[in-house]
């Protein structure tokens, strides 16, 4: 009988260590940040560094993942070409949904947040991030393995990328036009890669104005017992 492997453990290193009355400060502070975050969609074209987009990307790498399969891919999109043609291929897909496609309630649902086929966004924003979720893994041999929980992993790595995104004061928008099909054929990625999502990232544009809209409280979608 093949002996099993023993798993490799290594120190806990944390470089931040918050006790007491500086934990609840450095809290306050964080929940203040984030509660000023919004799903913005009118972008400066100021440019944002590769340096920084790659940071982000490994930030949503260090996400956690069902047996650390890491079951993601993303692709960070900043030449103004192919932003165009995803633009375009959005677009398509956004005005038969609109048009054709929407239900009722659902256009009435998406009334007050002001929205309709045109995306100028995915032009103006210097960078797409378009994260794929992968359904099953290659080995360097090609043979297949499997992924487990894979919307759930990849849902945890996009909010650790939002997150960040917006620790740094940058803005995003979480767009999903369906089908997505496009983006794979227009990146070139695999049939085991899908889109999961697309976010412009970048600085608002100076006049950015953003729905009136209100959170539900706190303690209607929370219990501490």
């Amino acid at each position: 009988m093949q002996e099993s492997k023993k798993p490799a453990f290594i120190p806990l290193d944390l470089k931040i260590n918050y006790k007491g009355e500086e934990l609840e400060l450095q809290s306050s502070r964080l929940k203040e940040q984030y509660l000023q975050r919004r799903s913005c969609r009118f972008f400066s074209d100021k440019a944002v560094p590769e340096a920084v987009i790659r940071d982000l990307l490994n930030i949503a790498a260090s996400a956690p993942s069902g047996a650390n399969k890491q079951p993601w891919y993303f692709v960070a999109v900043s030449s103004q070409e192919l932003k165009d043609k995803i633009r375009e291929a959005a677009e398509a897909e956004e005005k038969l949904f609109y048009e054709e496609r929407a239900t009722e309630e659902w256009l009435k649902d998406l009334a007050p947040l002001g929205t309709d086929w045109e995306k100028p966004f995915l032009s103006v924003a210097p960078w797409l991030i378009i994260v794929f979720k992968e359904l099953y893994g290659k080995d360097e041999s090609g043979e297949k393995f499997k992924h487990y929980y894979v919307n759930e992993s990849v849902g945890i790595a996009s909010g650790f990328l939002i997150s960040a995104i917006n620790h740094l004061g940058l803005t995003t928008l979480t767009h999903t036009p369906s089908p997505m099909n496009f983006l794979s054929d227009i990146l070139g990625r695999p049939s085991h890669q899908k889109p999961f999502l697309l976010l412009p990232v970048g600085y608002p544009a100076e006049d950015a104005m953003v729905p009136n809209l209100e959170k539900k409280h706190f303690y209607e979608h929370s219990q501490i017992l």
